[in-house]
């Protein structure tokens, strides 16, 4: 009898034991849980990142159209001059406004498309416009001076979404 057979009978079959495979179970339990909680964070920090992103590229929109419409690059009809110069809604900046040195009818396009809000997962965003106070909870409909996440959830740093 070679001496591989008689360690084997010796020592049981050659596989593990079952209070082996509870002990290495066990502790992949404990490190996937302890894990768990990390990629949570990672995912709310990279919403708050596109939140942040969404929202200064609507507000950088925002005052560029007021320094078109201050400038005189763009105005005729297209521009009410009751709105102080900001846009009336969020989708003329998408759809644009005719430049008004242009003979050809170009029009001044501030954003591609109305970003997407990475909390409430739409693109409907919360409105204040010039004549609002600055915690309104509606929207005077009047223009667009200010945009703010709908979310009610609170960020990591303990502020409220809606208030960046």
């Amino acid at each position: 009898m070679s001496a591989f057979r008689r360690v084997a009978r010796r020592h049981g079959s050659g596989g593990y034991s079952f209070v082996e495979l509870l002990v290495v179970s066990a502790l992949l339990l404990i490190l996937a849980s302890a894990v768990l909680p990390l990629t949570s964070v990672t995912v709310q920090r990279q919403r708050e990142i596109e939140l942040r992103r969404a929202l200064r590229e609507m507000r950088t929109a925002i005052d560029r159209y007021k320094d078109a419409v201050d400038l005189g690059v763009i105005g005729g009809d297209d521009v009410d001059p009751r709105n102080q110069g900001y846009p009336p809604d969020l989708e003329t900046l998408v759809e644009g406004v005719e430049a008004l040195d242009d003979a050809d009818g170009r029009r001044v396009k501030f954003l591609r498309r109305i970003p997407f809000d990475p909390f409430t997962r739409s693109r409907e965003w919360g409105l204040r416009s010039y004549e609002d106070e600055p915690d309104a909870a509606g929207w005077g409909g009047d223009n667009v001076y200010d945009v703010y996440s709908r979310s009610r959830g609170t960020a990591l740093d303990g502020t409220r979404y809606r208030d960046w």
